[in-house]
Formats: structure tokens, sequence, C-alpha cells
């Protein structure tokens, strides 16, 4: 079961005004809108938050069921893969044009899928029903709802309706005291072979081909009193570097991975060093709030001086300052070289991600440090920080009071 953010999959034949309708409700331009069919060729995503509910929404490429031309059919493909992945599915069909073979093809192919599905109408840009409304009962898939994506008519009633169908918070509960660890990276850095070593055996395939893993696959662990889960995830590759619609949905899960971990394990190739992939994908844990280790592969195979390792620590460095909170581990998954240290880390790291420090002591430490270096003055205002508390952890916010913002 999918335990992060639900994902919500847009499908349909092309040029119904799915991507519209992602627009309208990501609240920003992301997809291109063009009135032709198959200009979204990739499935494009963003974050929603509706009712304090938030979820992943993804756009996809038109279902061309017949075609065997390969752009459609890597269409096709992409939109099952959204499918696959998602936890509710929107089946748009076109109000104006009415019920054809291609909508009950995809109908037949969804149902298939077992998920919940939400049938939207769309382009019923007026107050009249669409002429052709009950004929879409014949898909068998409930009430079809009326909106106008190019409007915003209906949407709320739409997105209503695909959150009363996400998990109840009974079902996702999970074990407080268990270390939720993503192992996060690009292709062929050396993921699975480190958890493998971790683990003690061979749960995970290891192949030197990149890519071998596709998906995010979940491992409990347990270490004396320590309980972990280990979410091995595929790499995250560049997007120009995305040709295997596969991979495509591999990102996917791994930004949901990242999501529902409390503490990501980035690996890096020692030989490659820090490439804008890595630092994209930290970025990604980073934004998100995550606690971070930084954990350095295949070191058994750098020629070393005496300087070796403290000028790639102040390189890592270098390329992400934004994350300088991350320790950093040399590590070889092949020798076992320091693998020891990894639990050791990811143990003190999920520690500090769910501190809480007391309001008394937080205080002292505000006051202290003001005492040592006065806040500015603005406008010959002194700025100055009354009180101070820590909302939440994990990671640990805190929320200043102030003379002015």
């Amino acid at each position: 079961m999918f335990m992060g953010k639900p994902i919500v999959a847009i499908v349909g034949r092309p040029n119904v005004g799915k991507s519209t309708l992602f627009n309208k409700i990501a609240g920003k331009r992301i997809a291109i809108v063009e009135d032709r069919p198959g200009v979204t060729r990739d499935r494009n995503y963003t974050k929603v938050e509706w009712l304090n509910n938030e979820f992943n929404l993804i756009d996809t490429g038109g279902i061309e069921p017949d075609s065997t031309e390969i752009i459609p059919a890597q269409m096709r493909r992409q939109a099952e893969l959204a499918i696959e992945t998602a936890d509710v599915i929107v089946f748009m069909v076109d109000g104006r044009e009415g019920l054809i073979s291609s909508d009950i093809e995809i109908a037949d192919m969804l149902r298939r899928s077992k998920k919940p599905i939400v049938l939207a109408v769309n382009k019923v840009d007026t107050k009249e029903s669409s002429p052709h409304l009950y004929d879409f009962y014949e898909l068998g898939l409930g009430d079809p709802m009326e909106i106008s994506s190019s409007l915003g008519l209906g949407i709320g009633d739409l997105l209503d309706e695909i959150i009363k169908h996400f998990p109840t918070e009974d079902s996702s509960e999970e074990d407080e005291d268990v270390i939720k660890v993503a192992i996060i990276g690009k292709p062929n850095v050396g993921k699975s072979s480190i958890l493998n070593k971790i683990l003690g055996e061979e749960r995970v395939i290891v192949s030197n081909i990149a890519g071998t893993t596709r998906d995010a696959i979940d491992t409990p662990f347990t270490d004396g009193e320590d309980k972990y889960i280990f979410i091995d995830t595929a790499g995250v590759r560049r997007k120009s570097r995305i040709t295997d619609n596969v991979e495509r949905y591999s990102v996917i899960r791994s930004l949901a991975a990242i999501e529902r971990a409390d503490v990501c394990l980035l690996v890096i190739d020692a030989q490659e060093g820090i490439t804008e992939q890595d630092k994209r994908i930290a970025g990604f844990s980073h934004e998100e709030g995550k606690g971070l280790i930084i954990v350095v592969n295949k070191w058994d195979l750098i020629e070393k001086e005496t300087n070796t390792m403290n000028q790639y620590i102040k390189r890592i460095r270098n390329e992400l300052a934004f994350c300088d909170y991350a320790p950093i581990l040399f590590i070889s998954a092949l020798t076992g070289q320091r693998l020891p240290k990894v639990l050791e880390k990811i143990k003190f790291v999920s520690n500090q991600h769910s501190l809480r420090i007391p309001t008394g002591v937080l205080n002292d430490i505000i006051g202290e440090a003001m005492l040592l270096k006065q806040p500015p003055s603005d406008k010959g205002k002194r700025l100055r920080i009354f009180y101070a508390t820590q909302a939440s952890v994990k990671p640990p916010t805190f929320i200043l009071f102030i003379n002015d913002k």
C-alpha cells in the first residue's frame, strides 16, 4: 500500500482537456495546452492541496487504444504506468463530442485497474447539461460529473469527489518508532548493493545495468531495539536522459519515497563526484525538510593521497552548500568498508530530525545570541525577538514572535 501523499492521475483520449484541467487545479500553467491531439507526450506532476488534503496530481498523454504508431503507443504506455501508480483516477471525456469507441476501450482498461475512478465530462461551458450526458452512464463508472476545465466550472465538486477516495488516517497509521529511510541517487551508484550489505542478504536485484530497480521497494529491518523501513528507490535520472517510459514513472515513485521518508541517504559515485542531478535530488530532500546523509560509495576505487578525503568533503560542501547540515560518509558497498557507520549515522540524524527543544532552553539560547549580536535597527527602530517556541518536529520548526516582520 502506498503510504505517502495520494497520487491522482488524469487520463483520457487526446484533446479532451486533460492539461487544461491539470493547470487549473495546479493553479499555474505547467502543461503545454494546445488544441491539437498528442501535445502532452509526457506525464507532468505537481503537488496540490484541497480542504487540507495534499496529493500529487499527474497529467498524462492521451491514450489512443488502437494506434500502432510509436508516439501514441508510448503515450499509451505512459498512461498505463500513471494508472498503475495512481491511487485515484480522473477519467476525462468530451461533453461536446459525446461517447466514442475509444472512451469505451479506455473505460475497460481502467476498470481492470480496480482503482477508484471519477468520471469527468469536460467542455460543458454553459449552465445547460451536455446533450450527451446520459450516454456516459454506459461506461459503468458511476455518475458523470460535468465540468469546464477552461472556465473552471465544477472543479471544486470534482476535487471534493476525488478526496473522498483517499485512504482515511486510520488506514495509513504507521509505527511512530520506525525510522523510514529512502536510499536515493542516480541510477547505478550502488543503492541496492548498500541495502543488501546492511540487510546481510540479497533482497534487491543488483546489476551494473543502470536503472535495474524500477520501483520503490520497502524492506523492514530490525537492529537490536531499533526498527527501520528501507525504501530502495529507482535511480532518478536527468529529464533529458529519460528515454524509457518506465523510468519516468520511477522518478515519481522516487519523489514519493522522499516524501514518505524521515531520513534520506543520498548515494554518490566517488569516481563521478557531485553532478547536477545529485544537486537536484538533494534539493528534493532539502525542500521536503528531510534528514539527509551524503554517502560517497565506491571509495575503494579512488587513488588516495594524504588529503584526498578532506578535499572531497570541501568539494561536496561547496557544491551542496544549501545542505551543509548533512553528514558525509565514505563507504564501499563492495568491500563493506565503513558500512556499520551508516546505521549509526541514520539513528543520529533521525534523533536530530525529531528533536524537541524545551521552550525555556530555546528562549535562553535566543536571548544569549541577541546579547552577542544585536538585531539591526530599521529607520531608528530596534528590531526585537520577544519569544520563540517549537511548533513541530521532522524537521524541527520554530515560530518567532517579533516586533516587526
